[in-house]
């Protein structure tokens, strides 16, 4: 801890909120200095997923409950279908919400958690950890690669047997923490970066987006289907009605909409052209002569 810390119970509360945001500036830059082993991870997940594997998170407490939210994001995000980002925290589900005790402790739950997911080859298992040894998170790791599966370790230390552990290593360290030992503060936000970092990337890789925008919505309520419409509107230059009936021709997937749109075809051969190419949108206006 650092000693200029130590009265901060004692603080007007402005001036420990601002203590708090100068320490938290700290960590874009920590994390911008690792951007190239993230973008070695990006490339090697994205290639593995490109075969049909997942992308895998495991990790207990803050760690894991911000792998559930990663994942559980990409499916309304990005259209991933079911399974294909996962999340695993010591505990389980129960976790999520209180702490589980104990269970960080236990290998074995990550071994019986792993085999379960019946890995392969494919898939990508990240194992993310603050301090680098939570045991559960290690031990993830190394079931992990025993059964062949490409794997991270991103901890907040260096030096860590989780990066030992792993084929690679994303070591971000973001110091001491305002209150020490919650690693929940810097922590928990460099976690958050790069796990936002390499999702998004990955998706990006794989054509979920044209261009920035997220074509890969999975309209599912009426805010969403808002967002779809004024993404096609934005790709395409149409106004509101050919807009409208685009999305309506293709279930709403703004992707096949654009298609519809910018090519010129009707809503089957969108799908199909889009299947040839990946699901690739640039690539599928490249297929039939249209520039992008």
């Amino acid at each position: 801890m650092r000693a200029e810390w130590a009265g901060i119970d004692r603080l007007p509360t402005l001036d420990l909120l601002r203590l708090m945001n100068a320490e938290d500036r700290t960590v874009a830059e920590v994390v911008g200095g690792r951007l190239a082993a993230i973008a070695v991870v990006v490339d090697a997940v994205a290639e593995r997923m490109e075969r049909g594997g997942r992308l895998v998170y495991a990790g207990a407490g803050t760690a894991g409950r911000l792998g559930v939210l990663d994942a559980s994001e990409c499916p309304p995000t990005f259209a991933t279908a079911p399974g294909q980002v996962v999340a695993l925290i010591a505990g389980g589900p129960p976790a999520l919400v209180s702490a589980v005790e104990g269970a960080e402790d236990r290998s074995e739950l990550a071994v019986a958690d792993l085999a379960a997911l019946a890995l392969t080859p494919a898939d990508s298992v990240v194992g993310v950890s603050a301090s680098g040894r939570t045991p559960y998170t290690v031990a993830a790791v190394r079931q992990a690669r025993a059964a062949g599966a490409l794997t991270v370790g991103l901890a907040c230390a260096r030096g860590s047997a989780l990066v030992a552990a792993a084929e690679l290593g994303i070591e971000v360290e973001v110091g001491a923490e305002v209150v020490a030992g919650s690693t929940r503060l810097k922590a928990g936000t460099a976690q958050k970066l790069v796990l936002n970092l390499i999702s998004t990337a990955v998706m990006v890789r794989l054509g979920k987006t044209y261009g920035n925008l997220m074509v890969d919505v999975r309209a599912g309520n009426e805010k969403l289907r808002a967002r779809a419409r004024r993404i096609v509107a934005e790709a395409t230059g149409a106004d509101e009605v050919t807009v409208r009936s685009a999305l309506a021709a293709t279930g709403g997937r703004a992707k096949d909409a654009i298609l519809v749109v910018l090519a010129g075809v009707d809503a089957p051969t969108a799908e199909r052209l889009l299947a040839a190419s990946a699901g690739r949108l640039r690539e599928a206006l490249e297929s039939v002569g249209r520039q992008t």
